[in-house]
């Protein structure tokens, strides 16, 4: 092993357990409170043959998490005719359980509901089901209030009265829902083995949902990894051929299948991303894939173009950025990001989305609790609520002075300082060779795929290295690339997308050191190491 990767493994605490975990180590299914009770009435409906409706979200968890549940149950026995899938419209329903669900359930003669990655806080129209004798299973992995709903079961690893591993509260919905699947085995209801085909919807919801990539998501999304690899389904394999994609690492899946399978529910449905994991025609999965191919160009341009907007407009004066116009609302969370990443500031985008109402969403890193502030701004905003780091609001017209000047009243009131180290790059560990950046140091990381929480991209700093060349590439000169030369006169080539300008004026032939996370580049079948530049430090 590269020596470099031999002391990321110790300062990591990593290992054979992790390079290599093994299947068999998963968490028993029935751990997670009213399993039982699910895999019973299931047994029930099975039997019956029942109709049930497998209710999601229109987020790329939501849509695996359908997708699975779909094919777990088809496994079961369930038949096709006997089964179907209902998602929420971002712009109708929002997130969660929607009342249309109640309608579509009573027409469709539905006697079971099953939620995926949604539910848990939907208490009215639960009950609303129980009325109309229609029975409910939620399976979630969002937060629970004190009650929960009157569902049949509650599957949930974030229930107050879990006792659990901790490590499952880390699953994603589409985790949730494997545990479902693995427990109809365990009962003998799917034959033992089949369950792992469902492995890369897993790995795509875990990692597009940025959970926890530790213990048992570490072996799911590990195991989901080789099965994306050899995946049957047509639509993936479509899409990823449009998107280039020749690899399957946490790269290729944050930034190429996950934007593409997200395009659909943030402009028009999330039923195409669905209708694309779902086909078993190569011809429908072709025009799937080139439609969600447009809509991510179209997302891409859309998204591009708020903010330059947003930029062009100047200064940012106040702590947290709170910017409105008329943005397609499918892109102004991406868009707040974006000005995180620029401003360094907690961000705020709103769009008005009917006469005198705008929708917002919202970014924070560092200790700038979002829902806690939106909690503090609640007399100036119709709704809204979310997490620390992302949260969503509606705001009439007429508020919108008193919004911002809560938000940021409250932002001064915690008398924050140095939020920015929390977006700075901290590098794993140092070398003033470059050399050790070699192609079996690029193979030995390898072992460590997927990356994500909790499991970083390994990044490292080169000290007193040499700037051997700098060239602007791209069609706006917005890229860098540095040619470096180290200590032991290795030379190696680095790549910044959209760089700092100031990047661009750095001086040939000093020392600085560069803190990087290394690439292989192929060409013409020839490997080689390079790097991706994400800081510059003054040596």
């Amino acid at each position: 092993m590269n020596k470099l990767f031999v002391q990321l493994l110790e300062k990591r605490h990593l290992g054979e357990d992790f390079l290599h975990p093994k299947y068999e180590d998963k968490t028993n299914p029935f751990t997670l409170p009213d399993m039982e009770k699910a895999v019973t009435r299931l047994a029930s409906a099975i039997k019956n043959r029942e109709k049930i409706l497998i209710y999601g979200d229109y987020d790329v968890d939501g849509v695996t998490a359908s997708t699975l549940m779909e094919h777990a149950l088809k496994l079961a026995g369930v038949s096709p005719d006997h089964l179907e899938i209902m998602l929420p419209d971002r712009f109708i329903d929002g997130y969660g359980m929607s009342p249309r669900l109640i309608k579509r359930a009573k027409d469709a003669k539905i006697s079971l509901v099953i939620t995926v990655d949604c539910g848990s806080r939907n208490h009215s129209i639960v009950e609303e089901l129980n009325l109309a004798h229609i029975d409910t299973i939620i399976t979630d992995h969002h937060e629970c209030e004190d009650t929960l709903p009157s569902a049949i079961a509650v599957i949930n690893p974030k229930r107050h009265d879990y006792t659990g591993p901790e490590t499952l509260k880390n699953l994603a919905g589409v985790g949730v829902a494997f545990k479902l699947a693995e427990a109809l085995v365990k009962s003998g209801h799917i034959k033992d083995g089949q369950e792992k085909w469902l492995l890369d919807l897993v790995l795509l919801g875990t990692i597009c949902d940025q959970m926890l990539l530790t213990s048992e998501n570490r072996i799911l999304t590990y195991y989901g990894v080789k099965v994306l690899e050899k995946t049957r389904r047509k639509g993936l394999i479509e899409l990823m051929k449009n998107a280039h994609v020749t690899k399957i690492t946490s790269e290729s899946i944050g930034f190429q299948i996950g934007p593409r399978l997200n395009a659909a529910g943030r402009l028009e449905t999330a039923e195409l991303s669905l209708n694309l994991l779902r086909t078993n025609s190569s011809t429908e999965a072709a025009s799937l894939a080139a439609k969600l191919e447009s809509l991510n160009k179209t997302r891409r341009d859309e998204q591009r173009s708020a903010t330059d907007e947003i930029i062009s407009r100047g200064a940012k004066p106040d702590p947290v950025i709170i910017e409105t116009g008329h943005w397609h609302e499918g892109i102004i969370g991406i868009v707040a990001g974006r000005l995180v990443e620029k401003y360094h500031k907690p961000a705020f985008v709103l769009t008005e989305v009917e006469d005198g109402i705008y929708k917002g969403s919202a970014r924070s890193f560092g200790d700038f609790n979002l829902a806690s502030a939106l909690e503090f701004a609640k007399s100036s905003i119709l709704g809204g609520g979310g997490h620390a780091a992302a949260a969503g609001v509606q705001v009439a017209g007429k508020d919108l002075y008193a919004f911002r000047e809560k938000i940021n009243e409250y932002y001064n009131s915690l008398g924050l300082k140095n939020q920015e180290k929390y977006l700075k790059c901290a590098a794993d560990l140092e070398t003033a060779n470059l050399k050790d950046i070699s192609l079996e140091l690029l193979d030995d990381l390898k072992l460590l795929e997927p990356y994500g929480a909790g499991n970083e991209t390994p990044i490292f700093q080169i000290t007193g290295a040499r700037i051997f060349e700098v060239r602007r590439m791209g069609d706006k000169g917005q890229h860098l690339r540095l040619d470096l030369k180290g200590k032991d006169g290795q030379i190696i080539k680095c790549i910044a997308f959209s760089a700092p300008e100031h990047w661009f004026n750095l001086y040939e032939d000093e020392n600085y050191d560069f803190i990087i996370t290394p690439v292989e580049n192929e060409f013409r079948g020839v490997r080689s190491a390079e790097a991706r530049l994400l800081d510059v430090i003054p040596s």
